[in-house]
């Protein structure tokens, strides 16, 4: 049973290695690899701007040359299946952050956690409520309740609720593209100067693009954005599967 039980288990990543031995894998590994580069190096010239996120550059970058190149999408997808089974590495990678800030997570105690988990609550079912008057189909519902956590979680939770893994990146992207950019207004508008206030909701509902627009605004601003990302990831990870 134990034998059967780790052979399943390996075999996923059997199959991800054979796909990358190939050249046309290692071609597009490559070429990906090469633009996300880029797409950084562009990001910090220009000043951390939400509009140029290294994530939608690299998409933009990519989705040409497929069809420059004529390649389906489901071939790319295959060519570049190490970097899908990445993202489960870097999903328990949060640990790290998570645990660096334990000690403020300890020191605000119950009222961030509040804070997080209402912030984290509200921004989906919202998103999802929209959706929902303009009857989508129900993948697109349940992508739509990803939509506030980093990447790497948002793929996988959106594929075990029925979501669609790739719409869930998309979501993901404009979401903190958008917040990113509304955030400094909105702060003005409402007076928001308490540095735990501004961080806080960058972090846990425009996830990694507000968490880099937030260590922009300060430090404080991106400590407490990191605890934001890190909590509601994890939270909307474990609860949402339980729900559906």
């Amino acid at each position: 049973m134990a034998v059967t039980s780790l052979a399943q288990t390996l075999t996923p990543v059997f199959s991800v290695v054979t796909h990358t031995l190939s050249w046309q894998s290692a071609a597009w590994l490559g070429i990906t690899l090469v633009f996300y580069s880029f797409a950084v190096w562009v990001f910090r010239r220009l000043n951390n701007h939400p509009l140029i996120h290294p994530l939608t550059l690299t998409a933009i970058a990519v989705g040409v040359l497929l069809g420059i190149t004529d390649t389906p999408v489901a071939q790319y997808h295959q060519y570049a299946g190490l970097l899908h089974w990445l993202l489960g590495p870097a999903t328990v990678a949060l640990a790290v952050p998570l645990f660096n800030q334990w000690q403020r997570i300890r020191h605000l105690g119950w009222p961030l956690l509040l804070s997080v988990a209402v912030g984290g609550v509200i921004a989906p079912v919202l998103a999802w409520l929209m959706v929902y008057i303009m009857d989508a189909p129900l993948a697109i519902q349940m992508t739509m309740l990803v939509k506030s956590i980093t990447s790497p979680l948002a793929m996988e939770t959106g594929a075990i609720i029925g979501g669609i893994p790739a719409l869930a990146a998309a979501f993901v992207i404009i979401t903190g593209i958008v917040g990113a950019l509304a955030a400094p207004l909105t702060y003005r508008v409402f007076n928001v100067t308490l540095p735990e206030a501004q961080g806080v909701p960058l972090g846990s509902v425009c996830h990694a693009v507000g968490t880099a627009k937030a260590l922009h605004m300060g430090e404080i601003q991106g400590a407490l954005a990191t605890v934001g990302l890190c909590v509601n990831g994890v939270m909307t990870a474990v609860v949402l599967p339980l729900l559906f």
